[in-house]
Protein backbone atom coordinates (compact mmCIF):
# COMPACT_ATOMS: atom_id res chain seq x y z
CA UNK A 1 0.00 0.00 0.00
CA UNK A 2 1.68 3.07 -1.07
CA UNK A 3 1.68 5.87 2.31
CA UNK A 4 3.89 8.61 0.69
CA UNK A 5 3.95 10.88 -2.43
CA UNK A 6 6.65 13.21 -3.89
CA UNK A 7 5.67 15.92 -5.53
CA UNK A 8 7.53 18.25 -8.17
CA UNK A 9 5.97 21.12 -9.81
CA UNK A 10 6.01 24.67 -11.18
CA UNK A 11 4.18 27.16 -12.13
CA UNK A 12 5.08 30.69 -13.81
CA UNK A 13 2.32 32.46 -12.93
CA UNK A 14 2.27 36.57 -11.34
CA UNK A 15 1.82 36.55 -7.63
CA UNK A 16 0.84 40.17 -6.05
CA UNK A 17 2.88 40.16 -2.73
CA UNK A 18 4.56 37.18 -3.37
CA UNK A 19 7.08 37.27 0.35
CA UNK A 20 3.49 37.05 2.30
CA UNK A 21 2.11 34.43 -0.13
CA UNK A 22 5.12 32.60 0.70
CA UNK A 23 5.10 33.09 4.60
CA UNK A 24 0.87 31.58 4.60
CA UNK A 25 1.87 28.99 1.95
CA UNK A 26 4.43 27.53 4.63
CA UNK A 27 1.63 27.42 7.26
CA UNK A 28 -0.80 25.99 4.93
CA UNK A 29 2.14 23.11 4.15
CA UNK A 30 3.13 22.81 7.62
CA UNK A 31 -0.89 21.89 8.53
CA UNK A 32 -0.86 19.42 6.13
CA UNK A 33 2.56 17.88 7.48
CA UNK A 34 4.00 18.18 4.31
CA UNK A 35 7.94 18.35 3.95
CA UNK A 36 9.80 19.51 1.28
CA UNK A 37 11.32 22.81 -0.42
CA UNK A 38 9.21 25.70 -2.49
CA UNK A 39 10.46 28.66 -4.09
CA UNK A 40 7.95 31.69 -4.56
CA UNK A 41 8.73 34.70 -6.47
CA UNK A 42 6.68 37.52 -7.89
CA UNK A 43 6.76 35.00 -11.17
CA UNK A 44 5.52 31.54 -9.47
CA UNK A 45 5.91 28.75 -7.87
CA UNK A 46 8.84 26.09 -7.93
CA UNK A 47 8.19 23.23 -5.81
CA UNK A 48 9.10 19.79 -4.70
CA UNK A 49 6.76 18.58 -1.44
CA UNK A 50 6.20 15.17 0.32
CA UNK A 51 4.10 13.68 2.41
CA UNK A 52 1.12 11.04 3.05
CA UNK A 53 -1.27 10.41 -0.52
CA UNK A 54 -4.40 12.14 1.17
CA UNK A 55 -1.93 15.75 2.04
CA UNK A 56 -0.67 15.30 -1.39
CA UNK A 57 -4.03 15.30 -2.82
CA UNK A 58 -5.19 17.96 -0.73
CA UNK A 59 -2.61 19.75 -1.83
CA UNK A 60 -2.84 19.38 -5.38
CA UNK A 61 -6.88 20.36 -5.50
CA UNK A 62 -6.09 23.33 -3.35
CA UNK A 63 -3.65 24.91 -5.82
CA UNK A 64 -5.65 23.70 -8.68
CA UNK A 65 -7.93 25.85 -7.40
CA UNK A 66 -6.82 28.65 -7.21
CA UNK A 67 -6.67 30.34 -11.11
CA UNK A 68 -3.30 31.35 -10.65
CA UNK A 69 -1.82 27.58 -10.39
CA UNK A 70 -4.88 26.18 -12.18
CA UNK A 71 -2.44 24.93 -14.85
CA UNK A 72 0.22 23.09 -12.78
CA UNK A 73 1.42 19.45 -14.08
CA UNK A 74 2.70 17.67 -10.99
CA UNK A 75 4.85 15.26 -11.42
CA UNK A 76 4.36 12.34 -8.70
CA UNK A 77 6.01 9.81 -7.59
CA UNK A 78 5.18 7.07 -4.93
CA UNK A 79 7.89 6.26 -2.57
CA UNK A 80 8.51 4.22 0.74
CA UNK A 81 9.03 7.54 2.65
CA UNK A 82 9.12 11.31 2.79
CA UNK A 83 11.95 13.26 0.33
CA UNK A 84 12.64 15.47 2.82
CA UNK A 85 13.24 16.20 6.66
CA UNK A 86 11.80 19.31 7.07
CA UNK A 87 9.45 21.78 5.05
CA UNK A 88 10.75 25.11 3.56
CA UNK A 89 9.46 27.81 1.71
CA UNK A 90 10.93 30.94 0.77
CA UNK A 91 10.53 34.38 -1.06
CA UNK A 92 13.24 34.78 -3.72
CA UNK A 93 13.74 36.76 -6.96
CA UNK A 94 13.21 34.12 -9.22
CA UNK A 95 11.65 30.73 -8.92
CA UNK A 96 14.84 29.31 -10.97
CA UNK A 97 17.96 31.42 -10.09
CA UNK A 98 19.35 32.42 -13.66
CA UNK A 99 19.88 36.36 -13.10
CA UNK A 100 17.15 36.78 -16.09
CA UNK A 101 14.56 38.77 -13.94
CA UNK A 102 13.47 41.49 -16.68
CA UNK A 103 10.34 40.72 -17.63
CA UNK A 104 10.58 42.83 -20.57
CA UNK A 105 13.31 40.70 -22.54
CA UNK A 106 12.46 37.27 -20.81
CA UNK A 107 9.19 36.59 -19.83
CA UNK A 108 7.95 32.50 -20.06
CA UNK A 109 4.29 33.38 -19.91
CA UNK A 110 4.68 35.53 -22.98
CA UNK A 111 7.48 33.75 -25.40
CA UNK A 112 8.75 30.75 -24.53
CA UNK A 113 9.90 27.70 -26.79
CA UNK A 114 7.35 25.04 -27.85
CA UNK A 115 6.19 22.27 -25.62
CA UNK A 116 7.34 19.14 -27.22
CA UNK A 117 5.32 16.23 -25.14
CA UNK A 118 7.12 13.16 -23.88
CA UNK A 119 5.11 10.99 -27.28
CA UNK A 120 6.70 13.85 -29.43
CA UNK A 121 9.92 14.50 -28.22
CA UNK A 122 10.25 10.23 -29.16
CA UNK A 123 9.83 10.99 -32.77
CA UNK A 124 12.13 14.37 -32.88
CA UNK A 125 15.06 13.16 -30.99
CA UNK A 126 16.73 11.32 -33.16
CA UNK A 127 16.35 13.09 -36.50
CA UNK A 128 19.08 14.88 -38.34
CA UNK A 129 18.17 18.37 -37.82
CA UNK A 130 17.67 18.38 -34.43
CA UNK A 131 19.67 18.98 -31.36
CA UNK A 132 18.96 18.16 -28.03
CA UNK A 133 20.38 20.93 -25.33
CA UNK A 134 20.57 19.69 -21.33
CA UNK A 135 20.48 22.65 -19.65
CA UNK A 136 21.78 21.69 -15.88
CA UNK A 137 24.67 21.89 -14.13
CA UNK A 138 28.06 19.92 -14.29
CA UNK A 139 27.07 17.37 -11.64
CA UNK A 140 23.40 16.28 -12.88
CA UNK A 141 24.08 15.85 -15.84
CA UNK A 142 27.37 14.03 -14.81
CA UNK A 143 25.02 11.10 -13.88
CA UNK A 144 22.81 10.64 -16.57
CA UNK A 145 21.70 13.01 -19.49
CA UNK A 146 20.19 12.15 -23.16
CA UNK A 147 22.00 10.13 -25.66
CA UNK A 148 24.42 12.53 -27.92
CA UNK A 149 22.88 15.46 -25.47
CA UNK A 150 24.69 18.89 -25.80
CA UNK A 151 25.76 19.61 -22.60
CA UNK A 152 27.69 22.65 -20.57
CA UNK A 153 30.32 22.66 -17.98
CA UNK A 154 28.48 25.39 -15.65
CA UNK A 155 28.01 24.99 -11.72
CA UNK A 156 24.67 26.88 -11.44
CA UNK A 157 21.69 27.27 -14.12
CA UNK A 158 22.88 31.30 -13.93
CA UNK A 159 25.70 30.02 -15.77
CA UNK A 160 23.61 29.00 -18.57
CA UNK A 161 23.14 32.58 -20.53
CA UNK A 162 27.03 32.93 -21.04
CA UNK A 163 26.99 29.66 -23.00
CA UNK A 164 24.70 30.30 -25.67
CA UNK A 165 27.67 31.41 -28.02
CA UNK A 166 28.50 27.54 -27.94
CA UNK A 167 25.45 27.11 -29.55
CA UNK A 168 25.51 29.51 -32.40
CA UNK A 169 26.90 26.88 -34.68
CA UNK A 170 23.53 25.28 -34.21
CA UNK A 171 21.11 28.22 -35.04
CA UNK A 172 19.73 26.39 -38.31
CA UNK A 173 18.58 23.32 -36.56
CA UNK A 174 16.11 22.70 -34.77
CA UNK A 175 16.94 22.96 -30.56
CA UNK A 176 15.10 21.35 -28.09
CA UNK A 177 16.29 21.53 -24.59
CA UNK A 178 15.22 19.67 -21.90
CA UNK A 179 15.98 20.02 -17.86
CA UNK A 180 14.56 17.69 -14.95
CA UNK A 181 10.93 19.22 -14.45
CA UNK A 182 10.61 21.59 -16.86
CA UNK A 183 11.49 24.47 -15.35
CA UNK A 184 14.66 25.60 -16.26
CA UNK A 185 13.91 24.87 -19.68
CA UNK A 186 11.14 27.63 -20.12
CA UNK A 187 13.69 30.34 -19.41
CA UNK A 188 16.86 28.43 -21.51
CA UNK A 189 14.27 28.21 -24.56
CA UNK A 190 13.19 31.99 -24.28
CA UNK A 191 16.62 33.21 -24.15
CA UNK A 192 17.40 31.04 -26.98
CA UNK A 193 14.81 32.98 -29.13
CA UNK A 194 15.40 36.33 -27.67
CA UNK A 195 19.12 35.38 -29.03
CA UNK A 196 17.59 34.57 -32.21
CA UNK A 197 17.38 31.05 -32.62
CA UNK A 198 14.21 30.30 -34.70
CA UNK A 199 13.41 26.91 -33.85
CA UNK A 200 13.09 26.15 -30.25
CA UNK A 201 11.75 23.36 -28.21
CA UNK A 202 11.26 21.72 -24.66
CA UNK A 203 11.01 18.55 -23.54
CA UNK A 204 7.19 19.62 -21.54
CA UNK A 205 7.60 18.09 -18.29
CA UNK A 206 10.78 17.33 -18.01
CA UNK A 207 12.87 14.02 -17.67
CA UNK A 208 10.40 13.38 -15.17
CA UNK A 209 7.78 13.01 -17.21
CA UNK A 210 9.67 11.84 -20.11
CA UNK A 211 9.85 8.48 -17.58
CA UNK A 212 6.85 7.97 -16.88
CA UNK A 213 5.46 8.39 -20.08
CA UNK A 214 7.59 7.41 -22.51
CA UNK A 215 9.38 5.07 -20.49
CA UNK A 216 12.59 7.03 -20.05
CA UNK A 217 13.91 5.39 -23.61
CA UNK A 218 17.54 6.68 -24.72
CA UNK A 219 17.97 8.35 -21.23
CA UNK A 220 21.48 7.32 -20.32
CA UNK A 221 22.04 7.25 -16.36
CA UNK A 222 19.58 8.27 -13.71
CA UNK A 223 18.14 11.64 -13.35
CA UNK A 224 19.33 13.90 -10.47
CA UNK A 225 16.58 15.24 -8.56
CA UNK A 226 16.84 18.04 -5.25
CA UNK A 227 15.91 16.10 -2.30
CA UNK A 228 17.23 13.14 -0.06
CA UNK A 229 16.84 10.57 -2.54
CA UNK A 230 19.61 12.45 -4.79
CA UNK A 231 19.07 10.18 -8.43
CA UNK A 232 16.06 8.45 -9.55
CA UNK A 233 15.60 5.67 -12.28
CA UNK A 234 13.79 6.94 -15.18
CA UNK A 235 14.86 4.93 -18.28
CA UNK A 236 12.83 1.47 -18.11
CA UNK A 237 13.11 0.49 -22.16
CA UNK A 238 17.46 0.72 -22.13
CA UNK A 239 18.96 1.65 -19.14
CA UNK A 240 22.31 2.03 -18.54
CA UNK A 241 24.77 3.56 -16.11
CA UNK A 242 27.37 6.19 -17.43
CA UNK A 243 28.60 8.09 -13.73
CA UNK A 244 31.89 6.96 -12.76
CA UNK A 245 33.31 6.45 -9.56
CA UNK A 246 36.37 9.75 -8.81
CA UNK A 247 38.35 7.67 -7.43
CA UNK A 248 38.73 4.55 -8.96
CA UNK A 249 36.51 4.94 -12.12
CA UNK A 250 34.49 1.79 -11.53
CA UNK A 251 30.77 2.45 -13.24
CA UNK A 252 28.72 3.87 -10.55
CA UNK A 253 25.15 6.04 -9.38
CA UNK A 254 25.80 6.73 -5.98
CA UNK A 255 26.21 10.22 -6.03
CA UNK A 256 27.58 11.94 -2.05
CA UNK A 257 28.93 15.06 -0.87
CA UNK A 258 32.51 15.21 0.80
CA UNK A 259 32.66 14.53 4.25
CA UNK A 260 34.88 17.45 4.64
CA UNK A 261 32.09 20.30 5.11
CA UNK A 262 35.21 22.29 4.29
CA UNK A 263 35.63 20.79 1.07
CA UNK A 264 31.43 19.29 0.97
CA UNK A 265 32.29 18.67 -2.94
CA UNK A 266 29.22 16.84 -4.70
CA UNK A 267 30.84 13.56 -6.86
CA UNK A 268 29.93 9.91 -7.78
CA UNK A 269 31.92 7.49 -5.46
CA UNK A 270 31.28 3.71 -5.26
CA UNK A 271 30.73 2.09 -2.39
CA UNK A 272 33.95 0.11 -1.74
CA UNK A 273 36.32 3.88 -2.46
CA UNK A 274 33.52 5.11 -0.01
CA UNK A 275 34.70 2.76 2.63
CA UNK A 276 38.11 3.17 1.80
CA UNK A 277 37.72 7.06 2.40
CA UNK A 278 35.33 7.29 5.02
CA UNK A 279 32.94 9.10 2.59
CA UNK A 280 36.03 11.84 1.62
CA UNK A 281 36.86 13.09 -1.90
CA UNK A 282 40.32 12.21 -1.00
CA UNK A 283 43.00 11.25 1.13
CA UNK A 284 43.42 15.40 1.90
CA UNK A 285 39.81 15.12 3.21
CA UNK A 286 39.74 11.93 4.81
CA UNK A 287 42.26 13.05 7.71
CA UNK A 288 40.44 17.14 7.94
CA UNK A 289 40.22 17.11 11.77
CA UNK A 290 36.46 18.63 10.60
CA UNK A 291 35.37 15.29 8.28
CA UNK A 292 31.98 14.56 9.48
CA UNK A 293 31.11 11.30 10.69
CA UNK A 294 30.31 8.98 7.69
CA UNK A 295 27.14 6.63 7.30
CA UNK A 296 27.22 5.52 4.07
CA UNK A 297 24.76 8.18 2.34
CA UNK A 298 26.93 11.11 2.18
CA UNK A 299 23.94 12.87 2.77
CA UNK A 300 24.56 15.34 5.94
CA UNK A 301 21.50 17.21 7.59
CA UNK A 302 22.19 21.44 8.05
CA UNK A 303 23.27 22.04 12.04
CA UNK A 304 21.77 25.44 12.65
CA UNK A 305 24.51 28.00 13.52
CA UNK A 306 24.68 29.68 16.95
CA UNK A 307 24.10 33.39 16.31
CA UNK A 308 26.52 35.80 16.35
CA UNK A 309 24.95 38.70 18.50
CA UNK A 310 27.70 40.90 18.82
CA UNK A 311 28.02 40.36 14.79
CA UNK A 312 24.33 40.94 14.65
CA UNK A 313 24.44 44.39 17.10
CA UNK A 314 26.79 45.56 14.68
CA UNK A 315 25.23 45.00 11.93
CA UNK A 316 21.89 46.90 13.31
CA UNK A 317 24.19 50.36 15.06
Amino acid sequence: MIKYQTLLYYCYSRIEDAEQFASNHLQFCKSLNLVGRIIVADEGLNGTVSGTVESCKIYMDTLHADPRFSKIDFKIDDVEEPSFIKMHCRYKAEIVHSGLRDPGIINPEKKTGIHLEPADFVKMKDDQDVVIVDVRSNYEHAIGRFRNAVTFDIENFRDFPAMINELAQYKDKKIVTYCTGGIKCEKASALLLHEGFENVYQLHGGIIKYGKEAGGEDFEGKCYVFDNRVAVDVNKVNPVVISTCRNCGEHTTKMINCANPECNEHFTQCDACGEKLDGACSEICRVHPRKREYDGTGYYVKVPQPVNKKKLKLSQV
